[in-house]
């Protein structure tokens, strides 16, 4: 699978559960359920510890879509691409994180909040922005941060939950 069709895949998901627990085992039990509900894409935080050896673990199944998310580091996003991870997520723009993971050929998903940071995401060669976080703005943020870059794929992120997850989607 090449970075164009885990960035299909990611849209088609619609919804991308990013875990982020106190432990490994934890993680690995909402991983469990959230398969039974239907999902196969994951995004596992650094900020989770023994992420990289889940994250290991769960790209040994070829039925899943594994990524690493809180990647603050290169050498970081490095160990997660050793580990099978096929999208590294940074809430912020970290120099040089795109260009690796597209390296590996995995896709990079780069946080902004304002339009300078959206468009250097962008820029720096983000496969998808992900506007983070998106509840200090709400969906009127998103709306106009989409106006004017309507062809720079956005995916909110940080305070979308079950009551608000439509009005995003609109």
């Amino acid at each position: 699978m090449n970075r164009n069709e885990i960035v299909d895949r990611l849209i088609a998901q619609r919804v991308v559960p990013v875990l982020r627990f106190e432990s490994a085992r934890v993680t690995r039990d909402a991983v469990d359920a959230l398969r039974e509900a239907g999902f196969t894409t994951f995004e596992i935080t650094l900020t989770t510890p023994g992420a990289v050896d889940l994250i290991r673990d769960l790209a040994q199944d070829p039925a899943l879509l594994v990524g690493a998310g809180t990647v603050l580091e290169l050498d970081a996003a490095a160990r997660c691409l050793d580990a099978g991870a096929r999208f590294v997520v940074a809430p912020c723009a970290i120099s040089g994180l795109a260009q690796a993971a597209h390296g590996r050929g995995a896709a990079a998903l780069v946080g902004g909040w304002t339009p300078g940071e959206i468009l250097a995401a962008h820029r720096e060669g983000a496969d998808v922005v992900k506007v983070f976080p998106a509840s200090s703005g709400g969906t009127s943020h998103l709306a106009a941060i989409h106006a004017v870059f309507p062809d720079i794929r956005l995916c909110p992120t940080g305070g979308v939950n079950a009551q608000n997850m439509r009005d995003y989607f609109k």
